[in-house]
This record gives structure tokens, sequence and C-alpha cells, in this order.
């Protein structure tokens, strides 16, 4: 279900068909700030604002401690993730994806009762 380790991104729709799947364990990340992860966010992810990767990696939070699970990143448009797939990538994860358009066209394809800014 998950794209090629050679592509960076990942579509809304793949990402929705794979937290529908109970069987796949991966991490769904939000790279914004908390202010808008407290506006809106999917309700699965957890919050690891990009402008903190770089500090969380040097305290080793950074790449996950179980390095065989994929990571799905997103921000509002997709450039912020981008950053942090590449980033997460330069660390040797493989499996590490931007979600294309971000919550913004998560919230126009897939789940409208999330709010746009």
């Amino acid at each position: 279900m998950f794209p090629s380790e050679d592509s960076h991104e990942i579509t809304v729709a793949e990402t929705a068909a794979i937290l529908a799947d109970d069987t796949q364990a991966f991490r769904l990340v939000d790279c914004r700030e908390e202010d808008e992860h407290a506006y809106c966010r999917i309700e699965q992810a957890e919050l690891i604002p990009l402008s903190r990767f770089a500090e969380m990696a040097s305290a080793r939070l950074l790449p996950p401690t179980d390095e065989s699970l994929p990571i799905i990143v997103y921000c509002h448009h997709g450039m912020r993730s981008m950053s942090a797939t590449q980033f997460l990538r330069q660390k040797g994860l493989r499996q590490v994806w931007s979600m294309r358009g971000g919550i913004d066209a998560w919230s126009h394809e897939i789940d409208p009762k999330v709010r746009r800014y």
C-alpha cells in the first residue's frame, strides 16, 4: 500500500486507505507548529514540529526508535513535510513520505470536517 521508496510523496487518498487498514503499522507525523495542530489535525497524527527536528535528532528522538515503521509526514500544503521527509531520509530512513497537498488537500479530498485555513 505504501509507495515505492524511490518516491518521496504519497497522496491523501493513499494515506486515507492506509489509515483505514488496521493491519498497517506506521507513524503519521504532523510537522506543523503547535498552533496549527491545535486548529485542525488528522486525529491519528503525532505532532513533531519541523522547527524542532534538528533538536530532536540531536536528542536521539529522531529518527524514531522503531526504524522499521513507515512514516507519513504532513503539513499545511506539503512544503515543510517534504523538508521533513528529506531530513529523515538523510538520517538513513527509506520508508518516509510527504503527504502531497498536506492537510489542506486532506480537508478538500478526504474529510471536509477538518477545518481549512
